[in-house]
């Protein structure tokens, strides 16, 4: 396998570098000290390559419509709740959470930037999933009006 492929390998094995590569906000410096795949200066060349190559992201249009659904808790799986994953199902007026929904051109990808700025704002998240244009996040009451904020502002 070359440098540059290595290099390439270990920007994928950390989004955060991945993403910075794509947006042009990082220092190539940084990034192949901190990926540690060979030469320093040969693997800031391979990552300036790749973020040349790399498709600019898809801003979709329209803004998405984002609600806070209060007073969630787990009940027993079944039909009615907000967001179910697995044997847990969240529903409205059944404990002290908070959902936070978001609908319109909404897909993986959107969940993935919404929890990397939770992450960052050190919000815990209960639960999340994404599916068909929609996605919930389950986190504590307190939190809900900054993550109606922090969706509003990532999606």
């Amino acid at each position: 396998m070359t440098l540059a492929a290595r290099a390439r390998e270990a920007a994928r094995a950390h989004p955060f570098v991945h993403e910075g590569l794509r947006a042009g906000v990082i220092n190539y410096s940084a990034a192949a000290r901190l990926l540690d795949v060979g030469d320093e200066e040969a693997v800031a060349a391979a990552l300036r390559r790749y973020a040349a190559e790399l498709p600019e992201r898809d801003i979709p249009d329209g803004s998405p419509r984002v609600t806070m659904h209060s007073g969630l808790g787990a009940v027993e799986h079944g039909d009615g709740g907000l967001l179910t994953v697995g044997e847990t199902t969240y529903a409205e007026n059944a404990g002290s959470l908070t959902g936070v929904a978001a609908t319109g051109t909404i897909d993986a990808r959107s969940l993935v930037r919404v929890l990397a700025r939770l992450d960052a704002e050190d919000v815990a998240v209960e639960a999340a999933a994404v599916a068909d244009g929609y996605l919930v996040l389950v986190v504590d009451r307190r939190d809900g009006p900054d993550v109606v904020r922090f969706v509003e502002a990532m999606i």
